[in-house]
Parts: C-alpha cells; structure tokens; sequence
C-alpha cells in the first residue's frame, strides 16, 4: 500500500484553514479586478476538486458557491466509494474499471483517514432463487478481479466468501432464520461522512492558494467570469477568469443553455441502531423482482443507520434541497421487512434525507424511461463561449471528473498548467494506516479528521466545556462545532448541524443541538476565545 505523506501537520497550517474572515478578504480582492486563471462554480465533490486540481498545477483559482460546501448532492450520497460491480454487470467495463481505480486512489493514497473498507453482507433469503446467488457469487469474483486490475492491495479489500447461515445471523442478527441459506459477504470502500470529504477537499485546494468562497452566487457565466451575488450582503460584483468552468451537477442546465439532464432520486432513511440489533456489517437487501438491484444497510457508528437507496426519475423544477415522498419511506421499509426479523414501521423512521443525481439524458424519445438504467459515465462540454460544464458520474469518479474538465478548460482557453496531480496529491488529513492508528486520540475523531484529529481533541481537553456532547447521546462534542466554524469554513448553524457534522439528519437531534450551534458562533464570531486558544 502507498505511504501517502502530508504536509499539513495535526494543526493546520494558515493556509488550509476557511474562516468567515478569509472569505471576506478574498472576495474583496476578486471585486476589486483581480483576474484568476479558472473559476469554479459548484463546491461539491466535482467542483472542489476542480478547485484543487486546478490550484495544484499552479493555477490561480477561485471557486464559489451560492450555498455552502457539499450543500447538494454530495452531502446525500449512500457514503460509499463503489468499485463498479453494478457498472460491470450492465456491460459498463470502462466505467467499472475506472470506479475502481478511484476507490483505490482514494483508500490508498489521497484519503485513508475518510474512506476504508466496510464488509456487505448479502442474505440468500428464500426471495433469492439458487440461479441468483450463483449470478451474485459470480458478479463477486468479477468484483475481485476490478480491484486486482486497479492494483489496489489485498490488504486494503479483503477476499469475497461465502458464509454459512450461522456465519451470516452472526454478523447480522436482525435477518430472520426461516429458510436463510447463508449469506455472500463481500467489501467496498465506505466514506465516513461525504460532506466531509468534499470540506478536506476545498481546504486542500485553499492550501494551494484557492479562493473558496461560498454563499456566492453565479448569477450569469461567460467565457470572461461570472456576475455574482455575495449572498451574505447582497452586494453585486463580477469575477475575473480566463477559464470558467460549472461544476453545479443538476442544477447545471440553470446556468447554461443545451444541457439536458435527468435528475435521479435516491433516499434514505434514518433508523436507530438499537432498532436493529448489533449489525457488524452492512447489508444488500435485494429487492423482490429486480436482478440487480439492493438496498442497502448501512451502520453508522453514532447510533444510527441508513438505509437507502431508490432511483427514481424527478420531474419539474429541481429544489435546492429535495423532500422525501411517503412512498419512498413506505418501499423501503418493505424491502427491510422481506428479510429482517423485526417489524418495522413509519414511526421507527426518525429521520430521512434525498439526494439527487445528475444524469446525462442522451436516451432520446425510445431511451430507458429508468433513471436507473442511463449510465453513470460523465461527460464534460464546452459551449460557444468556452464555458466548461461538467455532468454525470458519480461520487467514487469525482476526481477523474475535475481531472477531465479542468484539462477541457485549459486547452479551450489555451492556459499554461501543469499535469495533473490530484491522484497522488494527500487531502488535508491524510496519513499511511500505520500513522493514522498511532495517534492516541478517539478513533472516531481519526476516521473524520485523519492527522488533525489530536488538534480538535485538543480544544476539549483545555476546556472541559467544549468536550461534551452537543446532544445527549450523540458523540459529536462542542470542540468539533468550534473546529467548523475556525478552520472548515461553517458560517451559520446550518453549516455546522447538517454538513460540517450530520446531527442534522434527525430533526429531534437538530433541534437540541441548534443553541450549542449558535453558542459556537457567537463565540466565533465575537472574538471572545483567548488568541492562544485558537
């Protein structure tokens, strides 16, 4: 396995820290006529790693948003890292491939501390026929052979197995036992929070000397810049760039013309994990009449568990933050009830989220009417006016996604830049397993915050206040609100409860977290902590 090394130590450095005073002073430059090499519209996944490939190659860059970081799609994910099974079995081999190359990117070099390997088990139940576990079975060992090709270690993916149904009860107790054959148990790498991904990358990306600037707004896109709105002041201004490139996923078509996209919905619901016993694994429940097909299980580690995912087509306007329909809740809670043995209802859902995905539509009038048939390929396009906009793909590809599109801008407007980095390039974080499991900190703080995570525990042990839990029960402490606001970029109680941490999936929990919240950018904002402190 690679050794990935950092030069960002357990306290961050200046430079890769986002604070409502950096935003203030950068987007005072831009208004002012300072020119950058590429602006970036969109801080999701695709956009800020367009912000950090295009910084990391020596770039000047400025990358925006009209919200906050990962406020779209790429808070609502299933957090895993796919290795392109599913693409491998509708005949997508290059997609595969290439999901499975980023997942070992990602697991290997850039982001060890966020993404690791999650166990799957999947149930053959008496609704999966003997001709569709050996298809499963054999899709597995297809699965082993993508990571293989991607030189992605052993070590880092175990082996797919069978498992004897004493094995599989074992690993998840919840499954009912009349007529359970044993189960198939496989691996995938999982994120520990999506959002937070998408953070170490905007920071990784300000390290290099980006402008990250959200709560700015794209009002119009040329090929010169962008009109904006400072959504905090509702000043006006325009940003200066050779290069412009929309990285805003489904909402893209909103800010240039031709882009015809088919918005895909996938939910999840919020369990508790006391509902569902002691899982030591997630779960791929299939679904009664679909081949394949599954939703998934998957434990949290903070009380609670996901379960998701649909896929369905959305109509209409697309909303800034979708509403989930009763009949999603009500499908899976079906599906859960097919093969656990424990009665599930609407009153045990205790908290839900959408997401949407945005898919390229090149079907045309006889194309799938499926969402879950157009292919998760991406495609980056160039308008007449040279604004790049990129679509599609998914979360795993959202490297290859920056990678593609900022090399489309370059040669578009014929900027000088250096190769790409990004696939040996460390996030903010980042450290080989072996340093990762040496620190003596919480290992949950290491699984979201990697080298920094003996700085956040840090704060708590100083000020015993700061290490309580904001809501009983749930183990994210006041210091990790006040590491948000100081060096991750959180500007209101949003940022902080529903990205920067996910309290903020259960609406009870929000509510009890938001004074402590608010307390953390009072605080923040007043200058009231001791400079020796910060």
């Amino acid at each position: 396995m690679s050794d990935p090394s950092t030069t960002h130590p357990a306290h961050p450095s200046r430079d890769a820290s986002l604070d409502a005073a950096r935003r203030r002073r950068e987007l005072e430059q831009l208004a002012g006529g300072t020119e950058v090499d590429v602006l970036v519209v969109g801080l999701g996944a695709t956009g800020a790693g367009v912000a950090l490939d295009a910084a990391s190659r020596g770039l000047t860059v400025a990358a925006i948003d009209a919200h906050d970081l990962a406020f779209g799609t790429s808070r609502w994910s299933s957090k895993l890292i796919h290795g392109g099974l599913r693409y491998l079995a509708s005949g997508q081999l290059d997609v595969a491939h290439e999901s499975a190359v980023e997942r070992g990117v990602l697991m290997e070099r850039t982001a060890p501390h966020l993404v690791a390997a999650q166990p799957f088990v999947l149930p053959l139940t008496p609704l999966v026929s003997r001709s569709q576990a050996a298809l499963a079975r054999a899709g597995l060992r297809a699965g082993d052979l993508l990571r293989a090709s991607a030189r992605t270690s052993r070590a880092t993916l175990p082996a797919p197995r069978a498992l004897s149904p004493v094995e599989t009860r074992h690993m998840a107790p919840v499954l009912r036992s009349a007529g359970l054959r044993g189960g198939l148990l496989s691996w995938d790498g999982r994120l520990s929070d999506d959002a937070r991904l998408v953070t170490a990358l905007a920071r990784t990306a300000a390290a290099h000397g980006a402008r990250i600037l959200t709560r700015t707004r794209a009002l119009a896109l040329d090929g010169g810049g962008a009109r904006v709105r400072d959504e905090l002041t509702g000043e006006e201004t325009r940003i200066r760039a050779r290069a412009v490139v929309n990285a805003t996923g489904v909402w893209a078509g909103g800010l240039i013309d031709d882009i015809r996209l088919r918005p895909s919905r996938g939910t999840h619901l919020v369990l508790r994990s006391e509902d569902l016993g002691s899982l030591t694994a997630g779960l791929h429940i299939p679904i009664p009449g679909e081949s394949n097909r599954f939703v998934l299980v998957l434990p949290q580690g903070d009380g609670r568990v996901y379960v998701g995912l649909t896929d369905e087509p959305v109509d209409g306007d697309v909303p800034d933050v979708p509403e989930v329909p009763e009949t999603d809740i009500g499908f899976l809670l079906d599906v859960l009830g097919s093969a656990l043995d424990v009665s599930l209802g609407r009153a045990d859902v205790i908290g839900a989220f959408a997401g949407l995905r945005p898919l390229l539509d090149a079907s045309g009038p006889s194309g799938s009417s499926r969402t879950a048939d157009i292919s998760r390929r991406h495609a980056v396009l160039t308008n007449r006016e040279g604004v790049v906009t990129v679509v599609g793909g998914k979360l795993t590809t959202y490297r290859r996604m920056a990678q593609d599109a900022l090399d489309a801008a370059v040669a578009a407007r014929g900027l000088v830049a250096g190769p790409c980095r990004t696939a040996a390039l460390p996030l903010v974080g980042a450290a080989s397993p072996g340093r990762l499991a040496a620190l003596d900190v919480p290992r949950r703080l290491v699984r979201r915050y990697g080298t920094e995570a003996p700085a956040v525990h840090a704060l708590g042990l100083r000020d015993p206040e700061m290490a309580r839990p904001v809501v009983p029960g749930h183990p994210v402490t006041v210091a990790e609100l006040v590491w948000a606001v100081r060096h991750e970029g959180a500007l209101d109680e949003g940022d902080l409860l529903d990205r920067r941490t996910r309290i903020g999936v259960v609406p009870h929990d929000r509510a009890a977290a938001l004074g402590a919240a608010r307390e953390a950018l009072r605080q923040e904002e007043g200058g009231r902590l001791a400079p020796h402190a910060r």
